[in-house]
């Protein structure tokens, strides 16, 4: 199919004001970002998932089929420095359009690859692209629409990606019970590939717009290397306490929801069927709680949602060192996925931190804490054997702690 050409850009064009844009241009354009980012959240979680089916397939040994996560983790870490940058000098639109087509084509590739090494690279590949939709997304959305509604939004799209992930998981389970290809799962890639078509109809130009509240004349692209910017003295504080905070987010995480599975199975004894009931009930409170975080957060400011991480380490010893019924096992689980969900806001908190033409790098900060996700199960498991899995696993609560210090302890972006 040919689509028409649009218009070329030129320097002399005038500004549009994010004011401006009728709410129908606007919700149209959110929902085409949250389709963009079912699919990175559909592919980001193939890797899990999928994985004892990719191993079968691949021929491959239990620590190469985790590695899989890891170089995974490792391209989204790139993508999301990389390409937060590339987003704020050459346009959120045209970065995006480059996302959607990576994601798609590499989704699709998967099917194809088999033998280990190139598997490894591609995943490395398609880690790289998806790690660039979470800055993307949340500066193009934080440019379009007010800070009072900003919050809310950032709750619809983790509701959007923990509804990907339930929707792959319950489709791959209906798929193999069925006796079909899992690989049909990957055909997925097609469904951004279509979205890049008509990409520049969706979104407005960035380069054109003013953000929400920006006066004219105000810088809108960056003028230099943009992460340089992140790390100059009047805010170089700011930047390293964020990146801190993150990153002890990603450690408690790990630290407690990856080893809840086995610390329910080996220490606790649970049944198969009940553990999957905590652990799904977690998951949907998880897609709740962003929803009820993103709205306190735009009623009482961002930083009311570090409250929820206080509540999510007082929980953990009750999980760790309680006795529960099953049920209460189940009321507990379903608590913390709503605390630990209210890191939804920091997409929009984290692009208001800074000036608008770095608001792409600024979110991306969320995803420099990864480097943590891929150390803390080897650092924690190494203190299993030593000290413990219910100790090992407390460590997460401390985590979320001093990760809500940090946050209690930056400057608020909302006003009453």
């Amino acid at each position: 199919m040919c689509w028409p050409v649009p218009p070329p850009w030129r320097a002399d064009m005038a500004m549009t004001r994010a004011e401006d844009l009728s709410t129908g241009r606007r919700v149209g354009a959110l929902a085409f970002l949250l389709v963009g980012y079912f699919c990175y959240a559909w592919a980001w979680n193939t890797v899990d998932i999928l994985r004892p089916y990719i191993r079968d397939a691949a021929g491959l040994t239990l620590q190469q089929s985790g590695l899989l996560y890891t170089v995974q983790a490792a391209g989204g870490l790139v993508g999301a420095i990389m390409m937060g940058q590339v987003a704020d000098r050459i346009g959120r639109r045209n970065a995006l359009m480059l996302a959607l087509a990576g994601v798609g084509s590499l989704l699709l590739l998967q099917m194809a690859v088999t033998a280990p090494l190139p598997l490894l690279a591609s995943r490395a590949g398609l880690g790289f692209f998806m790690g660039a939709m979470y800055p993307i997304v949340v500066g193009l959305y934080a440019g379009m629409f007010a800070p009072r509604t900003r919050g809310l939004i950032a709750g619809i799209v983790m509701g959007t990606y923990n509804v990907a992930v339930a929707s792959l998981t319950f489709i791959a389970g209906q798929v193999i019970a069925a006796g079909m290809d899992w690989r049909l799962l990957y055909w997925l890639g097609v469904v951004p590939l279509a979205a890049l078509q008509v990409t520049v109809w969706a979104i407005p130009d960035d380069r054109r717009l003013l953000a929400w509240g920006a006066q004219p004349g105000a810088q809108t692209m960056a003028r230099k290397l943009p992460i340089a910017e992140m790390f100059l003295p009047a805010v170089r504080r700011k930047t390293l306490l964020l990146t801190a905070m993150t990153g002890l987010n990603f450690f408690a995480y790990q630290a407690f929801t990856g080893w809840a599975t086995t610390y329910l199975k080996d220490v606790r004894a649970l049944p198969a069927d009940l553990i999957g009931q905590v652990l799904g009930v977690q998951f949907i409170a998880a897609a709740l709680g962003g929803f009820g975080w993103g709205m306190l957060s735009d009623r009482f400011g961002r930083r009311a949602a570090a409250w929820g991480f206080v509540a999510a380490a007082a929980l953990i010893p009750v999980y760790l060192f309680v006795p529960l019924s099953p049920l209460m096992f189940v009321a507990v689980g379903f608590a913390y996925g709503m605390m630990l969900s209210a890191s939804a806001v920091w997409g929009p908190w984290l692009s208001e931190l800074y000036p608008p033409h770095l608001r792409s790098t600024a979110a991306s900060i969320f995803n420099w804490g990864r480097i943590v996700s891929m150390l803390a199960p080897i650092i924690t498991g190494a203190l299993v054997p030593a000290l413990g899995m219910a100790p090992v696993m407390l460590m997460g609560s401390g985590a979320f702690l001093l990760a809500a210090a940090i946050w209690l302890s930056l400057p608020e972006t909302m006003t009453r």
